[in-house]
């Protein structure tokens, strides 16, 4: 065991570190001297419980975890159904199970984890360097759209979203054929251009439509990304104040527990989705980058531990891995610099959230994992007949 923990990366340790430290301090000035007062301590033990579950995680054999994929992937089904009929609704989505001791549990938060396992599981069974695609991507976008199918179904645009992006970004790294990605690109294209198109020219039956099936706030979401002109005043209140906020930031910010906006509760959620806000108004565009700047050396830190990799699991895996914290980051910020729809995405190790932390600790306990036992595989595994042939030609 301590041969495995020497082999730990400390530099994303020491990241993880920092981000905590971010997270508190961030935390405590977005909610002292309100009803939240007192999640920053709350986010101190998940923090603990976190780098347990990192450690915990690391020192278990990743390859364990993709032999059993396929029940793994049954459990987080099931989850997913039973929120369905058992869970609690927290603004608007229908995702939370309520575990003993009162805590909180959001199974497609868990799923993202379980689903790039799983997907790694399937690359890893692929026969062709190239992805074919009745053999092997469509199977890989049917057990993607199950799960996408039953979060929407809860309501959590979000999170929807990010099993999407996984798989995107798992696709890649499986080596699918020019012509398949270059057809789904253009069908992505083309859906997103023809529904933006569609939904200002048709906005009215588009709005009857959503309010119809219970999804009248989506609109609310949307207008002020696409059509902030028709949107009501209720709904651009969150983004506007959260612009404002992040423009009077400045380069230098307002301040530790100064942000003017944030500190008269004007910012909705500054907690959990609009934390980044409270950062950039109070530490300005400086704090930001410095914050981006973390996530790009974590991000970074993790391909070199992909691109060190022998056992060819582990790259698939920290690819999907990297894809979901890449998709979170640029969702949260971006849904607040007017790039993107305002969804329910948190900012990976900084947003309250003990699900959230948990699952993302989980996930970089599994990347340490690859880091620790990936030099071992080839020498575990037995010779396959290719390598055999290989090395007897060269030793006749």
């Amino acid at each position: 065991m301590l041969t495995k923990f020497k082999k730990i990366d400390f530099t994303i340790v020491f990241i993880l570190l920092l981000l905590m430290g971010i997270s508190i301090a961030v935390l405590y000035s977005a909610t002292s001297g309100t009803k939240y007062d007192g999640y920053h301590i709350r986010m101190f033990v998940y923090y603990l419980l976190g780098f347990a579950v990192f450690f915990s995680v690391s020192l278990i054999d990743f390859r364990l975890l993709i032999k059993y994929a396929v029940y793994i992937y049954s459990f987080g089904i099931g989850l997913l159904i039973v929120v369905m009929f058992a869970g609690n609704t927290y603004h608007n989505a229908t995702g939370w199970l309520t575990l003993p001791g009162g805590l909180s549990f959001q199974p497609a938060e868990f799923f993202k984890l379980l689903l790039v396992l799983f997907l790694g599981f399937m690359l890893l069974r692929k026969r062709k360097p190239k992805l074919m695609f009745w053999r092997d991507v469509v199977p890989i976008l049917l057990v993607t759209f199950i799960p996408f199918v039953l979060v929407m179904a809860q309501n959590d645009l979000g999170n929807a979203l990010s099993y999407l992006v996984i798989l995107a970004g798992m696709l890649w790294i499986g080596n699918i054929k020019y012509t398949h990605a270059l057809i789904a690109l253009v069908l992505f294209a083309g859906s997103v251009f023809g529904g933006i198109t569609a939904y200002k020219v048709y906005h009215e039956h588009v709005y009857k439509f959503f309010e119809e099936i219970g999804r009248a706030h989506w609109m609310a979401r949307i207008d002020p990304w696409l059509m902030p002109e028709k949107a009501s005043r209720d709904a651009i209140y969150h983004t506007q104040n959260a612009k404002l906020a992040i423009a009077s930031g400045g380069m230098t910010g307002e301040g530790y527990l100064q942000g003017e906006t944030v500190q008269s509760e004007r910012v909705p959620l500054t907690y959990s989705d609009s934390i980044f806000v409270v950062i950039a108004e109070e530490f300005g565009f400086i704090g930001s980058s410095l914050l981006l700047l973390l996530y790009f050396v974590l991000i970074h830190r993790l391909i070199l531990i992909s691109l060190d990799c022998r056992d060819r699991s582990g790259p698939y895996v920290i690819v999907g891995i990297v894809a979901m914290f890449l998709y979170q980051v640029f969702e949260n910020i971006g849904m607040f610099i007017g790039l993107m729809p305002l969804t329910g995405i948190t900012l990976p190790f900084v947003s309250y959230g003990g699900t959230s932390l948990l699952i993302n600790m989980a996930c970089i306990g599994v990347a340490m994992s690859i880091r620790i036992h990936g030099h071992e595989a080839e020498e575990d595994q037995p010779l396959t007949t290719t390598r055999y042939t290989r090395v007897k030609s060269q030793n006749p």
